[in-house]
């Protein structure tokens, strides 16, 4: 895919066309993350209330992620290919209709639980290609001392999706059922794709190492897994995110559950939203705080802080204390997030960055689906029998019946998440990530920001590599990943 345009061609001019780019982007892709966060609640709920099943949620969550997940590599490499803008059009175009085929089946009440995995895995393959190009564009829009602040806005994006979501759905669900809350959401895909089409994206300036690994889809496909195999910092940074994407992938259903057995659905709306407010206020924070140094410690600490938050919600019933854990958990989770993007912004060459992402994509959530296949057995075979009246565990520590036995879940996964965490930092190569690997040559600064549909400049390959794959030319300067 290619896009026309006229490059700017003074500093001034592309600093000012790339701060209007990436703020009607960003506007566009909020409104859309607003939709498909009501989409994620009303489906959740309508599921849970439909099936009773935690296993039947489970499954819907992972129709939604795991074809993600498995076309995320060859996703990037087209990625890295076509023009990014047009690959975010479309793939936000087609969500958009899968979306719509939902509405469509709730309308003529032909909707059921296949309906939703068989359209949720559609639209969650159109996704893979979607969040790669994303973000390989925003490296080259924003200074590379505001990768921070730039990953800041995008989880605020998704963080006003969670805060608003619970609330304006629960009203949606109340006043006009489900397909009223998921015609919303098409709507705010086609938001998203009208931004699109009236802005230009630049075109990543061509690095050495991003030559070198041109070729067959399959070798360019698999360019971004021997990228990050060679730079274990980057690795180990990936395997911890795993880690945590497993916590997540258990808690996502569990709560939906736990909520439900001791409240009602507009209770559990409101819940959400107050708890979901602090990632609000931590994305405001991470998209004020510009971060350059420290970022690993920073990513541990803020771990450390979810798994405290997740033993507090296991330990307690009592909404006021849940809400306030949430709350401290949400809050630390887009600063993590976006310190995380940030290194992974600043050690990319932009050129190969729809690779690298979309393996550092499938790496780092690739625990979610098994999360996800894991967490309805778990609760229906293992802990609720257990927290059943007269059962082992009934009547300790967490009480008994349903509320009893998601909770010691949540105890369970906040013990798993500050161990995980702390041998994570214990490794060096995770600890002295920052230092060990060079930043990407090539990344705009304060003085050049990107602008129009040409590279500003070329990449010097004359810098003496610090770290190299082989085979790959020794001109290149490598350097080396939400939703991590």
């Amino acid at each position: 895919m290619h896009d026309d345009g006229s490059a700017t061609t003074t500093s001034d001019a592309n600093g000012d066309t790339s701060f209007r780019t990436i703020l009607i982007v960003w506007a566009g892709q909020l409104v859309s993350l607003v939709g498909s966060s009501l989409t994620w609640f009303g489906l959740s709920v309508w599921v849970f209330l439909e099936t009773g099943s935690v296993t039947a949620l489970s499954m819907m969550l992972l129709a939604a992620t795991l074809p993600r997940i498995l076309l995320s590599p060859i996703a990037g490499a087209y990625v890295d290919r076509w023009n990014r803008r047009w690959v975010m059009v479309v793939s936000d175009a087609l969500t958009g209709v899968g979306t719509l085929v939902i509405v469509v089946a709730f309308l003529t009440d032909t909707i059921s639980l296949g309906v939703l995995v068989v359209v949720g895995a559609v639209a969650s393959a159109f996704q893979a290609f979607q969040w790669p190009a994303y973000q390989a564009a925003t490296s080259l829009l924003v200074p590379k001392e505001r990768y921070s602040q730039a990953s800041g806005m995008v989880q605020m994006a998704e963080a006003a999706g969670q805060l608003v979501a619970p609330f304006l759905g629960g009203v949606l669900l109340a006043f006009g059922g489900v397909a009223t809350l998921l015609a919303v959401d098409v709507l705010t895909f086609a938001i998203a794709v009208v931004s699109l089409l009236v802005v230009r994206f630049p075109k990543p300036p061509a690095s050495a190492v991003g030559e070198e690994s041109r070729g067959s889809i399959w070798k360019e496909a698999g360019f971004g897994f021997r990228y990050v195999w060679h730079r274990h910092g980057l690795l180990a940074l990936l395997v911890f995110f795993a880690g945590l994407n497993l916590t997540f992938g258990m808690v996502s259903p569990i709560f939906v559950a736990y909520l439900l057995s001791f409240t009602s659905e507009a209770a559990m709306g409101t819940v959400l939203s107050l708890g979901s407010s602090g990632m609000l206020v931590g994305s405001i924070i991470a998209s004020a705080w510009r971060v350059t140094t420290g970022r690993v410690r920073g990513i541990v600490i803020a771990s450390l802080v979810l798994g405290l938050m997740l033993l507090t919600i296991g330990l307690s019933q009592w909404i006021v204390v849940i809400v306030v854990s949430l709350f401290g958990g949400m809050l630390v989770v887009p600063i993590a997030s976006a310190l995380s993007q940030s290194i992974w912004m600043s050690k990319v060459e932009p050129d190969v960055q729809g690779r690298v992402f979309s393996v550092r994509s499938m790496i780092s959530q690739i625990t979610q689906p098994i999360a996800l296949l894991l967490v309805g057995p778990l609760a229906e075979f293992v802990f609720l029998p257990r927290f059943d009246e007269g059962g082992r565990l009934s009547g300790g520590l967490f009480g008994e019946g349903e509320t009893a036995a998601y909770g010691a879940m949540f105890f369970a996964m906040g013990v798993y998440t500050i161990a995980m965490t702390l041998l994570s930092y214990s490794y060096a190569p995770l600890r002295n990530l920052e230092r060990d690997v060079p930043d990407a040559v090539g990344l705009p600064g304060e003085s050049d920001l990107v602008g129009g549909d040409d590279p500003p400049h070329a990449i010097d390959t004359s810098v003496e590599p610090a770290a190299m794959l082989p085979g790959e030319d020794p001109r290149s300067n490598v350097g080396g990943r939400a939703e991590a």
